[in-house]
């Protein structure tokens, strides 16, 4: 298919996902969409979960492969949107609509890329695509789900806005319930432990923390206390309890078992992280998807946010059109050339480590 022809059927594939509400756990729609398009385009495909894959028609089980991945789930829109978030509008070069920038962009311009290569025959790589369901909550039926029915993955290309230069490195995510303890008595009289109070010793710790191990490409690590409250609904009753969060973004120098040690030697709360799987990564300078880019003319750096790259096994790359810093804003959008330019940009990626 020629890619002026794949960027029409991909800017018509992200309106019909745009107009279809697709929240983390509620996919079942976009899967089908996503479903519907490859049997229009007569690929073979499979679904576990929300999850939809498909594989090269001349896989080879002997050769290495190479993954696209992006997701079709969004967060629910911001409650800033000046226009309805589920009507896809076209203006002045962008489209708007929730999940067009994140990452609606990625994902057509990867399923585009996919259709690409997918007749191709001696190629050096199979060529895997899977768009994936859960990412913006890190689910447990999202990329880890699909993953094992992928085969051998060698390395992959992880769809996310970066302006489509070369995220190399990824901080990882902790999120860690903690409880400072306390005792209940009369505000009036004095009375009691004060559980707030023992939550803001610590964190004042956490806030002034420092990490002396800082990464080229992610710089230092960082614990962020994000929400706060007790159980109290009176106004004159001491705090028996007080419940923080802590969000975590480590850089690759350290691991989240030293970041729980740290807390485990300086805090009085009680803790507790939510999980542990979305560990900082990272790819190496020197490997052919980099260096793949590097010739492209792509510029790179280290990630603040994280993406399903965490959860894969296997060297990824994260880029894709688009930019961060309109993900989960009100009138999000996506400018048409950039999509363009995402399918461009990944065929001649793609081509330059497959051919």
């Amino acid at each position: 298919m020629e890619n002026s022809i794949l960027f029409q059927d991909a800017v018509a594939l992200l309106k019909q996902l745009i107009a279809t509400p697709s929240f983390s756990k509620e996919e079942n729609e976009t899967a089908e969409i996503i479903c519907v398009f490859f049997e229009k385009h007569g690929v073979t495909y499979k679904r576990v979960g929300n999850n939809v894959y498909a594989f090269n028609r001349h896989y080879d089980p002997a050769k290495p492969s190479v993954l696209l991945n992006s997701h079709h789930d969004t967060v629910k829109p911001n409650k800033g949107y000046t226009v309805d978030p589920f009507t896809p509008i076209e203006k002045e070069g962008k489209l708007f609509g929730l999940g067009s920038n994140d990452a609606g962009g990625c994902l057509v311009s990867l399923i585009a890329t996919f259709l690409y290569f997918v007749d191709k025959e001696n190629l050096s790589h199979n060529v895997v695509f899977a768009a994936s369901a859960e990412e913006e909550i890190s689910g447990v039926n999202g990329i880890e789900l699909v993953l094992p029915y992928l085969g051998h993955i060698d390395f992959g290309i992880v769809g996310e806005p970066t302006k489509l230069e070369m995220a190399v490195a990824e901080r990882g995510l902790m999120v860690i319930d903690c409880v400072a303890p306390g005792r209940a008595g009369h505000a009036a009289r004095n009375e009691g432990e004060n559980a707030l109070y023992n939550a803001l010793d610590d964190i004042n710790w956490i806030r002034n923390c420092t990490f002396d191990k800082v990464s080229d490409l992610l710089g230092p690590s960082r614990m962020t206390v994000t929400v706060i409250g007790t159980e109290n609904v009176q106004h004159n009753v001491v705090p028996s309890t007080c419940k923080f969060v802590i969000d975590v973004r480590v850089n690759e120098l350290y691991t989240f078992e030293e970041m729980l040690e740290m807390l485990r030697l300086n805090l009085k709360s009680s803790f507790k992280p939510r999980t542990t799987r979305m560990k900082s990564t990272s790819i190496a300078l020197d490997h052919p998807l980099v260096k793949a880019g590097l010739e492209l003319g792509k510029g790179y750096y280290g990630s603040p946010t994280t993406s399903d790259k965490a959860l894969m096994p296997f060297p990824t790359l994260k880029i894709g059109p688009g930019d961060s810093a309109r993900s989960h804003t009100a009138d999000e959008f996506i400018y048409l050339s950039e999509i363009e330019d995402g399918i461009n940009t990944y065929i001649q990626l793609v081509s330059k480590v497959v051919s």
